[in-house]
């Protein structure tokens, strides 16, 4: 992992994809002066900013991350939107059978009584 950020990698990356530091700018919705305090390590990037990068400069996270030579953690792909449905159906169903299983326990409690 890179200790600084590596702005000859980022400008030759730029440069080998036909991209400027306005678009860059323009595509982290942030002014060329914040730009500036990044490429010069004085803005560290957060996980959009890397999401953002890599896609932008057809390269993964991961390699965004070691080349900004930062501390932020490589971003995870985004989970499935049928996956996360399919775990939140999952998950709901346990919470009633939880439910059920503690009325029956209640029931069981007051006949005792």
């Amino acid at each position: 992992m890179a200790l600084f950020f590596d702005s000859k990698w980022f400008d030759a990356r730029l440069s080998a994809m036909g991209l400027s530091h306005a678009d860059v700018s323009k595509a982290l919705g942030i002014s060329s002066e914040q730009l500036g305090e990044m490429w010069k390590d004085q803005r560290e990037l957060s996980v959009k900013d890397v999401r953002l990068l890599a896609a932008l400069l057809g390269t993964d996270v991961k390699e965004i991350s070691e080349r900004a030579g930062i501390a932020t953690p490589v971003p995870r792909p985004s989970a499935d939107l049928g996956e996360i449905a399919h775990k939140l159906e999952a998950l709901t169903e346990r919470f009633d059978r939880l439910e059920r299983s503690v009325e029956d326990i209640k029931k069981l409690l007051l006949r005792r009584d």
